[in-house]
């Protein structure tokens, strides 16, 4: 059976960094009050950038670090909630930015937060249909473009960027996943296309509650899928949402904090991105070695939830 094999990863962010400081001149709030509730410090606003440049810039990190070439891919894959036009998708945009061959389909995949993991079990599935074994997935939001900055509860969350990752289709690497979904509309929600602007509405408490229950379960579903042990996982990479779902995970699962990678602080919420820029950040970082096994888990808008396990 073919698993995914990392071999390079990216990341894009916009230069503009919103601290919390900047926000309470906006709305009523403080850094003390953000940063005890969720962990973020800053994040990142785009003000000229566009999804589609930061996706590319990711793009190209991930291609270089991999070593291959934009001709060596056989499909491309985007996850994003806010792209920079309805049609054509983000992913043809990439595709036509990196001159990419006709023959390599590219399409987007809408599933929150969730996004990058669906992206990387659909690459996972189709791969060894395509013509050539290798995938770029991106991971990107313009998170700020749908967020109401008047609006307390969800504007300290969200932030912008882009994290990409180039994989590799190959004969029994280690490839354990798990995907899910809930249907429901009131817990995090983007108005239709008849309400301008279309912002972004959540019911924090639902979702807390939500990520709490549903992501050990998912933890464990894994590793019972692979006949392993929670000790045995060297990192676990989760959506980055909220310092204080990390923290409640990871009781709930009897793992120790450290071993859950952070960055929350610095971006705030990217939805599809924070996995991917975290594992860039982690690979630049040199705390991901050949053969460590890394759990990745997602959840988010839809209700959506999903996990990969893999050796890097």
């Amino acid at each position: 059976m073919n698993g995914l094999h990392i071999l390079g990863t990216g990341r894009a962010l916009p230069a503009n960094i919103v601290t919390n400081d900047d926000l309470a001149l906006r709305v009523e709030t403080n850094d003390a009050w953000i940063v005890s509730r969720t962990g973020i410090r800053e994040r990142r606003f785009a003000t000229g950038e566009t999804l589609t440049q930061l996706a590319v810039e990711a793009a190209r990190a991930a291609l270089e670090r991999a070593g291959v070439s934009p001709q060596e891919l056989g499909l491309c894959l985007t996850a994003t909630v806010s792209p920079d036009c309805a049609t054509p998708s983000p992913a043809c945009l990439i595709h036509q930015k990196l001159h990419l061959p006709e023959d390599c389909p590219a399409f987007d995949l809408s599933a929150g937060c969730t996004g990058f993991l669906y992206a990387m079990e659909t690459a996972a599935a189709m791969l060894p249909r395509m013509a050539r074994p290798c995938a770029l997935l991106v991971g990107g939001e313009l998170l700020s473009r749908i967020t109401d900055m008047d609006d307390r509860s969800t504007c300290i969350l969200f932030g912008d960027g882009a994290g990409a990752a180039v994989v590799k289709s190959t004969e029994g690497a280690p490839w354990h996943a798990l995907l899910g979904t809930r249907g429901n509309r009131e817990a995090l929600w983007a108005a239709g296309p008849g309400n301008h602007p279309a912002y972004l509405h959540m019911n924090g408490q639902e979702v807390f509650q939500f990520a709490l229950k549903t992501v050990p379960e998912l933890a464990r579903s894994l590793l019972d899928k692979a006949g392993m042990d929670r000790d045995q996982i060297d990192w676990y990479v989760l959506h980055q949402a909220n310092h204080r779902i990390l923290e409640g995970v990871a009781k709930r699962m009897k793992v120790p904090l450290e071993r859950f990678y952070e960055n929350i602080g610095r971006y705030g919420n990217t939805s599809a991105a924070t996995i991917p820029i975290a594992l860039d950040e982690m690979a630049e970082q040199e705390l991901l070695r050949p053969g460590q096994w890394i759990m990745c888990l997602g959840f988010g808008a839809g209700l959506t939830w999903g996990g990969a396990m893999f050796r890097w």
